[in-house]
């Protein structure tokens, strides 16, 4: 196997030299002669986007880092799926498509430096910005026809700001992420697009909180997926898997299936191990087990709507502890986050028509978790009037709650259409064919709510 290192290809580590040439010579190399392994010593590799190429191991030293340059003009058109649509979005910062036998590896750094990206997408909000504006967001609205009617999760596509991802394999065989610390994305920070055979393992994720829509790791239309001994603390969902959304999504018809989680920690975050709201091609044989996610917002969190198709089957999640959360467990099918309009039929009580649009949630089974000092509620599970949750047992599991807590149970998840509760009790709406097993509620007056 070919090794090179950065520095033969007149790269500099000094945290001001753009690298990005040096980095398109190296892989170069590398794919003329049948791959090999590029090595970054100690220091700061500042540069623009870098695509990786097949056979080919990115092995980032301790000590070094490669830092991305700010400007959106430097990430060109790139064909991806952004929210769950295909489209051309700005090229990820760290890309790999159409490949196999890829790896990425070591125990350094690969910084994003996202936070101007998170400043400007607020100035644009802040700024009351409803169409495509900037150069770079007219060139994509022009790739993308008849994206003003895509669906979306409040990430700005309505004025085509597709900020990028920061490690995105598309396309790809035989995938291994292990061991480097991923920090400060523009947009989400793993994506995994239409690969089979994947491992991330050993991954520290770091984004602020309040950073937006910096999913941890999101598997999107994957199959064999491994992800171990991940911590992962973000501004959006920290461990998700997605399938595509809406129309788009069940054109494409991908699942994404056989995926297992074990022994992740996830902080912070929406989400802790989440399915959706992306799950228009459906998902199964995902199981997570023996993963901390407590201080998320939820535990498990599973959420579609309307629209969004999909079936979602086969699910298992074990031995997971769930501390702080404001909800342990939420499985919501009025998920609100892209719309805007709370009295559309897609949060309508009465049932709806049931189409290929129509998402389904059956054969889930949620064993020997534990959630305390639950802050808005026991647990929130709403299905569909006309397709409503279906085999979904829990047992052995115990939760309480936060009596004291300001929090509302109204921020179980986020949805409309529901009638309002008080108590922080365990809410079930549309699932009649839940069974509970040795499962034990302690804190609010009322154990379960069912409205």
């Amino acid at each position: 196997m070919k090794e090179i290192t950065l520095e033969a290809f007149g790269g500099k580590a000094d945290g001001k030299f753009n690298n990005t040439g040096a980095f398109a010579l190296a892989f170069a190399e590398l794919a003329r002669n049948g791959g090999g392994k590029l090595t970054l010593s100690k220091g700061v590799w500042s540069t623009g986007p870098i695509d990786i190429p097949s056979d080919t191991t990115l092995e980032i030293s301790e000590g070094a880092e490669i830092s991305f340059i700010f400007d959106p003009n430097l990430y060109p058109p790139a064909f991806t799926r952004w929210e769950g649509v295909e489209c051309y979005a700005m090229h990820p910062l760290v890309f790999s498509s159409h490949t196999k036998n890829v790896k990425i590896t070591g125990k350094g750094t690969i910084n994003g430096n996202g936070e101007p990206w998170w400043k400007l997408k607020k100035a644009k909000k802040d700024a009351g910005q409803t169409e495509p504006k900037d150069s770079y967001e007219k060139i994509l609205a022009s790739m993308n026809p008849g994206y003003e009617n895509q669906p979306g999760g409040g990430g700005g596509r309505e004025i085509q700001f597709l900020r990028p991802s920061l490690v995105e394999v598309s396309f790809a065989e035989n995938v291994t992420i292990e061991g480097v610390t991923i920090k400060d994305s523009p947009f989400w920070t793993v994506h995994p697009l239409y690969v089979k055979n994947i491992t991330l393992k050993d991954l520290h994720i770091e984004n602020p909180y309040t950073a937006p829509n910096t999913d941890g790791i999101d598997v999107d239309s994957c199959e064999n997926v491994l992800i171990e001994n991940c911590f992962v603390s973000v501004g959006d969902d920290g461990i998700c898997i997605k399938s595509g959304s809406g129309p788009d999504g069940i054109r494409i018809n991908k699942p994404t299936v056989n995926v297992e989680i074990k022994g992740c920690t996830v902080r912070n975050a929406h989400g802790g191990i989440v399915l959706g709201s992306e799950t228009a091609a459906g998902m199964s044989g995902i199981h997570a087990s023996d993963c901390d996610v407590s201080g998320t917002d939820r535990g498990i969190r599973i959420k579609s709507r309307r629209g969004r198709g999909g079936d979602i089957n086969d699910i298992e999640l074990k031995n997971l502890v769930m501390n702080d959360t404001l909800c342990p467990i939420a499985m919501n099918m009025y998920y609100k986050c892209g719309i805007t309009d709370q009295k559309s039929p897609l949060f309508s009580l009465e049932k709806q028509p049931v189409t290929s649009e129509t998402p389904r949630i059956h054969n889930v089974k949620i064993i020997g978790c534990k959630g305390t000092g639950c802050k808005a509620s026991a647990g929130f599970i709403v299905g569909l009037p006309e397709m409503p949750i279906d085999n979904l047992e829990i047992r052995d599991c115990y939760f309480t709650t936060d009596e004291k807590s300001d929090r509302s149970p109204m921020e179980s998840d986020m949805f409309y259409g529901l009638p309002e509760v008080t108590e922080k009790s365990f809410r079930i709406l549309n699932a009649p064919g839940l069974k509970l097993e040795n499962v034990k509620i302690e804190g609010p007056k009322e154990t379960f709510i069912y409205k």
